[in-house]
């Protein structure tokens, strides 16, 4: 399935081999390291996940997840890759719309996509979704081989997310769409205040509690405050090469959902 990338070698690619460091929460550590953490953590929580999905979000994450896949409308013979997607939230919206279209999930973490499949075979999906083991910032798919690429609460867990952008537009058909879903920035006043109260000091204890890791969703908290705000986002999928960017903020901005074009 592989071939070599359009974009293998390009001035400006982060190079994930190079000394150096980048965030993991609030926390520095060497950018070699990053991606094991991450697949760590969630090979940590991939069992309790879902659960503290809707606990976390008060199942409005479902609600994020609906307008995602709306906005993408599926259709029927369309090749479509959810990057990040391990439990197979948004691939079974997708096949449920389009049960003829080819749904990939791609995920790093192999904890994280038995869940999913699982979850797939207790919904008789399982020869709608296929799952493959990978990292978004190198995707074993040909060049312009795709309809759609959605990722859904995945960018911010990249190492590089400008590198993960630049994957999407080479596996992508001229014209195909790019949707990202993300927690962002809240643009309201009173609820930005609530809201770090709640993630800052409510979410870890729930974690604890629910999934026994009190550390991992510190990290998925921290994760979000630095994560690029929308307008930043926009700017990097730009720079990536996407066409008719836009975004629209969902429950105040708590999070967004981006898209845009290959053209």
């Amino acid at each position: 399935m592989t071939t070599e990338s359009e974009t293998a070698n390009q001035p400006g690619r982060p190079d994930l081999d190079a000394p150096g460091t980048t965030h993991f929460g609030f926390d520095e550590v060497p950018v070699t390291e990053k991606g094991a953490r991450v697949q760590a953590l969630f090979g940590r929580v991939a069992a309790r996940y879902d659960l503290m999905n809707d606990l976390m979000s008060g199942g409005v994450h479902r609600l994020w997840k609906d307008r995602m896949v709306a906005r993408l409308n599926p259709r029927d013979g369309e090749r479509i890759l959810d990057v990040a997607g391990g439990t197979g939230d948004i691939a079974f919206r997708m096949a449920r719309r389009a049960p003829d279209a080819e749904v990939a999930v791609l995920d790093l973490t192999p904890e994280m996509l038995a869940v999913g499949r699982d979850r797939a075979l207790d919904r008789g999906l399982m020869a709608s979704v296929s799952w493959v083991a990978g990292d978004a910032q190198a995707l074993p798919l040909s060049d312009r081989s795709l309809d759609a690429y959605t990722i859904a609460f995945g960018l911010r867990n990249v190492t590089a997310p400008e590198r993960a952008l630049a994957e999407a537009r080479r596996v992508l058909k001229p014209g195909g769409r790019f949707l990202c879903l993300e927690f962002s920035q809240v643009v309201l006043p009173l609820l930005d205040r609530l809201y770090d109260v709640y993630s800052l000091r409510v979410l870890p204890v729930l974690g604890q509690v629910v999934a026994r890791d009190r550390e991992g969703y510190r990290y998925l908290v921290e994760s979000i405050r630095r994560f690029p705000p929308q307008t930043e986002l926009a700017g990097m999928m730009e720079h990536a090469g996407f066409r008719r960017v836009a975004w629209q903020n969902l429950t105040g901005g708590i999070a967004a959902l981006h898209y845009g074009r290959r053209l």
